[in-house]
């Protein structure tokens, strides 16, 4: 029963932890465009472009 004085506020600690980066990622605009990276793949890259497949 001792154990829980170490857990719950271990268990608080990293759940603040993660809402914390969930809404620093939020502010800083992780999440503004979620349907242009699914869009942007469907499209070839435009013929000479550095798409990194030739060294």
């Amino acid at each position: 029963m001792d154990i829980l004085l170490y857990l719950l506020p271990i268990a608080l600690f990293l759940g603040g932890l993660g809402l914390a980066a969930f809404l620093w990622s939020l502010r800083d605009g992780q999440f503004d465009d979620p349907e242009g990276d699914s869009a942007r793949i469907l499209f070839d890259e435009p013929r000479g472009g550095n798409d990194g497949s030739r060294l």
